[in-house]
């Protein structure tokens, strides 16, 4: 019996000490974006907020002044914090956390689709020497991670880090963005944060709020479908499955890989194939239809006695659709959709002085297959260069029906609203850079009253009436005798009533910086330029 009862006290004494170590051990949290190396908005009230064990006491110090609060029933606080002139970098401690190298400046919000993510590495071409020789600690930048959401809207972020504009993250910085905020900080000579929440692809109504979008009931019962998540786990896995099929029989039926010699190997014999110039679409077409599936293409090239030992880079254009690229039988390089640049390393292994032979399997999933023309098609080393346009042998591999297709749950209404913009909501930002359209090119008679609806849901999110917004205006693209044009230009000119018809909106000139082959254009400057001219002015007249 005494046995019994000690055991029983020793067991109750674990119990009790389980029970106030699960206690202690709910610990304060911050949010993602309230990290090391953070830039908050200058000159108004802000606020620090988390979460904790209800009725937990919250002790936050920032420039040596102490501030106090509890955790509500809820688990949730918040701290409110003076205006701030612009400085730093300082550090604040929240009970046992501590964060550092924090900035006092300028915070904007960008915002989009592909244009706005596009990254600094996909315009060296164009701006390398600029961007190799600058490096500024003052200006900090973050993309907020994917994620959707159809049953409610997210109150956080994945973890994400503040990254300065140096050497070793600039690359994945926005073009835009880098532009944007490397000229806004040499004029103001104001640290500038960014907080890039684009998704390249995506329109304009997945980044509306539900009750933003109560006048566009279509859009709303669209996103009230996707709420069944055993009904979105099994279209992905059905389309899964139907993609999976179409790439085997892609595979299983390509003639270029199942003889006794592949068709990208040097040795293989290919003199009956035909001759094409490689822009045409002569090659791409039958009875008037694209051939969907797979082209090969062979070039023979020569290489000059003074590349011997040296490395190249094999510069391919772009593409529709895919590709997979060998120079004398060894792979080099692959890009899987139509609009990145195909820049492929070609070590010096793989070259030999005099004839060499270049192998381009050319993957068409469901458009018209081509080369994309007036880009470039060169090899280089150093200063010298090989020019790849012109006549290519040409055999087709499968001609296969398009490829299936799937359901871009990110496109869907309201889900990046609820994942990417509302967990923002508790940050300030001095200006929201709005860059998309032109995935509503084709709707583009609503896009006035959507982005005006978008406005006001932001608006609204961010407690600020007069949040100014700055809409970048859709550049120029496709060819001039291309009938597609005329929606483009009314997309514009609804950007533009948009512009006119909501207070504190700016619209920002780009129309001119466009490339007709390129729904990217290289030039992120000019806008960019423009956009600070613009900040910079609305500044002065709210002074």
């Amino acid at each position: 019996m005494k046995t019994q009862t000690y055991f029983g006290r020793v067991l109750g004494a674990l119990l009790l000490y389980a029970c106030c170590s699960f206690g202690l051990s709910a610990k304060v949290t911050l949010p993602a974006l309230v990290s090391d190396g953070m830039v908050l908005q200058r000159e108004v009230s802000l606020k620090i907020w988390g979460t904790a064990s209800p009725g937990e006491k919250v002790n936050l110090t920032f420039m040596k002044k102490q501030y106090h609060t509890v955790a509500d029933e809820a688990g949730n606080w918040s701290i409110g914090l003076p205006a701030l002139k612009a400085g730093g970098p300082y550090s604040m401690t929240v009970n046992d956390i501590s964060v550092k190298d924090i900035l006092v400046g300028d915070v904007f919000l960008c915002s989009g689709q592909s244009n706005m993510e596009l990254t600094v590495n996909r315009v060296m071409d164009k701006y390398a020497q600029e961007i190799t020789q600058y490096e500024n600690s003052s200006i900090r930048y973050v993309k907020v991670p994917y994620a959707y959401d159809f049953s409610h809207p997210l109150n956080d972020l994945q973890a994400v880090k503040w990254q300065p504009m140096t050497q070793e993250y600039v690359q994945s910085f926005s073009a835009l963005c880098y532009f944007f905020s490397k000229l806004l900080e040499e004029k103001t000579g104001v640290p500038v944060g960014i907080i890039n929440s684009s998704w390249g692809g995506t329109p304009i109504e997945a980044w509306i709020s539900e009750e933003g979008l109560k006048d566009f009931p279509a859009y709303v019962n669209q996103k009230t479908l996707y709420e069944d998540a055993a009904l979105v786990d099994q279209i992905k896995k059905t389309e899964q499955l139907h993609q999976s099929a179409w790439n085997k029989q892609l595979y299983r039926s390509d003639a270029g890989l199942h003889g006794e010699i592949p068709w990208y190997a040097e040795s293989y014999n290919d003199t009956d194939w035909e001759w094409v110039d490689m822009f045409s679409d002569n090659w791409a077409l039958r009875n008037g239809r694209p051939l969907n599936g797979t082209h090969w293409f062979r070039k023979e090239f020569v290489v000059p006695d003074g590349w011997a030992g040296k490395d190249a880079v094999l510069r391919l254009g772009c593409m529709v659709d895919a590709d997979s690229v060998y120079v004398n039988g060894h792979f080099v390089g692959s890009v899987s959709y139509q609009y990145p640049p195909r820049i492929y390393q070609v070590p010096a292994k793989y070259l030999k002085e005099g004839k060499n032979q270049l192998t381009v399997r050319l993957f068409s999933y469901g458009s018209c297959p081509s080369f994309v023309k007036e880009k470039l098609y060169k090899l280089l080393c150093g200063n010298q260069e090989i020019n790849l346009e012109g006549r290519w042998k040409h055999k087709i591999g499968t001609v296969m029906p398009p490829s299936p297709s799937s359901t871009a749950f990110h496109y869907t209404p309201v889900g990046l609203y609820n994942g990417m913009i509302h967990p923002l909501q508790h940050y300030v930002f001095k200006g929201v850079v709005w860059y998309q359209g032109e995935s509503n090119v084709d709707r583009w008679r609503e896009y006035s009253s959507l982005l005006t609806a978008m406005i006001a849901d932001w608006r609204a999110l961010f407690q600020n009436k007069n949040l100014p917004f700055y809409v970048v205006e859709l550049a120029d693209f496709l060819a001039p005798e291309d009938p597609g044009r005329a929606a483009w230009a009314e997309l514009r000119k609804q950007q533009a009533k948009a512009a006119q018809e909501n207070m504190h909106v700016t619209l920002i000139k780009n129309s001119d910086t466009g490339e007709w082959n390129d729904i990217h254009p290289l030039d992120k400057k000019t806008p960019a330029t423009r956009l600070v001219n613009a900040v910079i002015q609305n500044e002065k007249q709210n002074k």
